[in-house]
């Protein structure tokens, strides 16, 4: 396998005009980048990111709804038995709810489906409704439950806790633009890419999943390249002073799941894939359980040798930014709207 995809990879056309010692020094190089580099399956926004929206809600909780948040987190804490993929412990409650939806996932499967909305690539409108594919079973649906269950009386102590934790993750999930489309690719996760060094490799022959991938790379990687050692609290800082001005805009507009929903879902159509060194463009939908599935789709976007470098992650770097920024204040409105 590492011999077929130094080939398919590290080809003349990819590498220039290079000369062919520079060629076979880049070629060793990638080749021990893909065994050190490869980043590891990733969640939404990775633990960084989901820490930041939360910070960001936070610094922008009136009095009110910061004490409610608080007390609920306090009242029902995380089992601490609970095995976490994000370990530094170190941050507040509200950040530390932030991951946990994407930690329980195992212990309840029923709630994978709510990390995400599958809208075709290349739809511009349409009922949320149509794309949930079952009942109870998308994101925008998984939001508007929790707000539900907050709002409601009586709601057991553990309940109310799980909800506000869902809708703390759930709300940085709608911004993520790859949790809200599909192209037969289960939001990107089909889309074996190469990331500066890091050279795709397979690492479920079952189900042909590859890593890097076009949707780990913005959960994750374009954010840690941005970021590079600063905390969460450092870049939550950073964000709302960037975009106060419009920070005070999205807090004057009016909550609506669905439509930031669709606001994702264009980001994704004209910047994540558009955007690519090669395009990707809309392909007829059809369901899919795995990569393997659509006639191989990870083996034939393999096939594309997408190799993002400075150029995409430029274009990338402003669109996270702004949409870590815009969750947390769209996270903040709800909660504020909670419990003014």
């Amino acid at each position: 396998m590492i011999s077929e995809l130094r080939i398919s990879w590290c080809s003349p056309r990819s590498l220039g005009g290079a000369s062919r010692h520079a060629r076979s020094v880049r070629i060793l190089v990638f080749l021990a980048a893909a065994f050190l580099c490869a980043p590891p399956a990733a969640w939404a926004w990775g633990c960084e990111g989901h820490q930041v929206v939360a910070l960001i809600a936070e610094r922008n909780l009136t009095p009110h709804a910061l004490a409610m948040v608080k007390q609920i987190l306090n009242d029902s804490p995380i089992d601490p038995s609970l095995d976490r993929y994000c370990k530094n412990g170190d941050v507040d409650a509200m950040a530390d709810a932030s991951t946990w939806a994407d930690d329980i996932r195992n212990l309840r499967p029923e709630t994978a489906p709510w990390h995400f909305v599958d809208i075709p690539l290349g739809t511009s409108h349409g009922d949320m409704a149509q794309f949930c594919g079952l009942p109870e079973s998308c994101l925008t649906w998984a939001i508007t439950g929790q707000i539900a269950t907050l709002r409601a009386q009586g709601i057991d102590p553990k309940k109310r806790a799980d909800a506000l934790r869902f809708l703390i993750h759930f709300v940085a999930d709608l911004h993520q633009p790859l949790h809200t489309v599909t192209n037969n690719d289960q939001g990107g996760n089909c889309v074996p890419v190469a990331y500066f060094d890091a050279l795709p490799q397979l690492r479920n022959s079952v189900t042909e999943i590859y890593a890097p991938n076009l949707h780990g790379i913005w959960d994750t990687n374009i954010l840690e390249r941005m970021t590079a050692s600063k905390t969460p609290e450092q870049v939550a800082v950073e964000l709302e002073r960037s975009f106060r001005w419009k920070i005070a805009r999205w807090q004057r507009s009016t909550a609506d799941v669905n439509q930031w929903a669709w606001e994702s879902h264009k980001i994704a159509q004209e910047t994540v894939y558009r955007k690519l060194p090669v395009p990707i463009r809309a392909a007829p939908p059809q369901p899919i359980k795995s990569c393997a599935d659509d006639n191989h789709i990870a083996t034939r976007m393999l096939k594309l040798h997408e190799w993002l470098e400075q150029p995409y992650q430029n274009v990338a770097t402003p669109v996270v930014q702004q949409q870590l920024a815009k969750a947390g204040t769209r996270l903040g409105l709800l909660l504020n709207q909670l419990w003014p």
